[in-house]
Parts: C-alpha cells; structure tokens; sequence
C-alpha cells in the first residue's frame, strides 16, 4: 500500500498569514503587461511584511494601472476614484482612518497629466501613502499615445515622433521635498521588492516610479520604455536588501560597500553600491543633480535616490488624536464648555 503524501502547507508570516492570502482576482490585463509584475512584488512586499490585509487601504484613479489592486489583496479596503484624483481621495481616507496602510497605485497619465495638480500637493502635505507609478509612456486604455512621460524622440508604432520633452517624476518629486524617492524596474524583483517593504514603513510620501513596458502599445523599435530599450540603458544605483524588525539575518557583503539605514519600526534598509557613481541616498540636491545628469546620458537610472527616515508626516503635521477620527464618539468630539471658551479666545 502506497504512502499518502500530505499536502504541502504554505510557509507562514509573522500574523501567520501565506503568500496565497495576499492575492487578489485574476489579471484582465494584457499577457505579459509589466503591470502584472508589480502586481506580483507588491504581493511579496506585503506578505513579508507582515501586513494585515484588513488594515490596508488600496486607493487607485483611472487607467491600465489603476485596475492593479483588483490584483493584489483581496480582503483589504480599495477605492477606485475619479481619473487623477486619487492623492484627494486617499487624504480623506488616511485622515479618517490613520491605522491604515495606504498604497496608491497609479499610471503616467493618471500622475504626469491630468492629476499632477493633486500629486504635487500630496508631496506638499507629505501624506502616509505609498506611492508606486506604473509608467509604460503611453495611454493604454486609449490606444497608445504618448504620456507626459515619454521622452523627445521617442517613437509610436504609428512612427510618429513626441515632439515634447518629458515630466520626470522622480525629479519632481524631489524639487517638492519628497522624502522617499527611488526608481525601478517591473522585472527587477531583487531590486523593487525591498524598496516597496522599506516604503511601508515610511513616515510620509514614498513615491516609486516603475518603469512598466507596455506590451501592446510601447514595446517596439524606437520606444524609449520599450524591454529591449531598458535592458540596454538601465543603470542600478544599488543592490537593496531590507531587514525587518522581527529577523534576525545578517546580510552577506563586503566589508565597506554596504550602508545600512534604520527605519522608525527598527527594520534596516541596506544598499551597496553599484554602478561607478558616487550618490548620497540622504542629499536631495545631489538626487536631482544626479537624475538630470543621466537623463542627458540617456540612462534609466534605478534605485533609491533620497531618504529622509525624519521626516514629519501629514498626521503629525495637524496634530490628529492617535484614535481613528472615523471611531470618534458624540461624546468625544463635542468640546467642553470651557475648552469651546477657550478656542473663542483665539478669535477675540
């Protein structure tokens, strides 16, 4: 008689929770959409992380990208908002429920174009959220024409040419005092994972643009965002490695490479350094010099570009009470008589 095999259990995080409990419905995107990608290393991210997926928020806007966190996390919290407006509608939410974990998940056209009015006072407030850019150059959703991010020259099936020079979001990022800027690739899972678990543990905007080939519309000669085009042209700042609070494991790299950075949890986000270029991760001038200099080189230049781990938040900005406003009793938010007298007081 044959040995019955037991099933194979899958290994548990620190809320004891498996991969397969962070998945969500099955992609409607096209085969091979680097999209699908990110959507498999937020899944990583957040299942190493230990985050509980009914504390986490899913906000998105309009696009390719946006329908991402159908994909992922299936018991979290998720709104789908007006094309652009997604920063707004994610303020209100984290300003109503500051014990949830935001991601936003938006698109070139949805961050660059139509909502770069809401994304730049996002970075002004320094709202909690992580941030992450799917940007393929293009409109998917309508056909394939360029986006504010894709570079002059660059070139449609069509053989059309952009006549226009390019929105770098990672530079603007930085010019409006971002504390959590880096650069990635959707295939680059070494890289891009580490950056989006030490982005969890961020106080404030950690915005990550994603270069994400559009297999359809941005995937031929002549593209500037195309796989081939990437693989020739990117340039890794560092090697990224993240360590939680909960581990104990020692990382294996040669003695004066490595530069470790403690995060307000007690996680540590470790890099070595790569390419030949010299970058402090920690000057924000030197990360925009840095970005202009290679965007004249026609480099793709990944990694993490600027950190601050001191950064004061939106929350800690206003003040708000360490419980929920959206768990505030009648009780609770109706003043006393002399505390009302006492606010009056300001006004005389």
């Amino acid at each position: 008689m044959s040995e019955v095999t037991p099933p194979k259990i899958p290994p548990a995080n620190t809320i004891g929770l498996s991969r397969p409990d962070y998945i969500g419905s099955a992609s409607t995107l096209c085969t091979g959409c680097g999209h699908d990608s990110i959507t498999n290393h937020i899944i990583s991210a957040l299942f190493q992380s230990g985050i509980n997926p009914y504390d986490l928020a899913k906000m998105s806007g309009i696009g390719c990208s946006s329908k991402t966190p159908a994909y992922f996390s299936n018991k979290s919290f998720a709104f789908n908002s007006v094309h652009g407006r997604m920063p707004t509608v994610s303020t209100g939410a984290k300003l109503g429920n500051r014990q949830l974990k935001m991601i936003g998940i938006s698109g070139d056209g949805d961050t660059a174009s139509i909502g770069i009015g809401t994304f730049i006072h996002m970075l002004r407030r320094n709202l909690p959220i992580v941030y992450i850019i799917e940007n393929n150059g293009v409109y998917g959703l309508t056909k394939g024409q360029f986006s504010a991010t894709s570079e002059k020259g660059a070139k449609q099936k069509s053989g059309n040419i952009n006549q226009f020079e390019n929105i770098d979001l990672c530079t603007l990022a930085l010019e409006l005092g971002c504390n959590f800027v880096a650069r990635s690739f959707s295939g680059d899972a070494k890289q891009l994972v580490p950056l989006i678990e030490s982005a969890l543990q961020h106080n404030g905007s950690a915005v990550i643009d994603v270069i994400s080939p559009c297999v359809t519309f941005n995937n031929h000669e002549g593209s500037t965002k195309s796989y081939d085009m990437i693989k020739e042209h990117n340039l890794r700042l560092q090697e990224l490695g993240f360590i939680h609070s909960f581990e104990d494991i020692k990382v294996d790299y040669s003695e004066g490479e490595l530069q470790e950075v403690t995060l307000p949890d007690g996680s540590t986000l470790t890099l070595k350094k790569l390419s030949q270029e010299e970058h402090d991760f920690k000057n924000r001038f030197s990360a925009i010099e840095l970005l202009n200099q290679y965007k004249h080189k026609n480099q793709l230049l990944t990694g993490l570009f600027y950190l601050n781990t001191e950064s004061q938040g939106l929350l800690d900005t206003l003040n708000l009470c360490e419980k929920p406003l959206a768990q505030l009793n009648e009780k609770e938010i109706r003043p006393t008589i002399e505390s009302f007298e006492e606010i009056l007081k300001n006004f005389i």
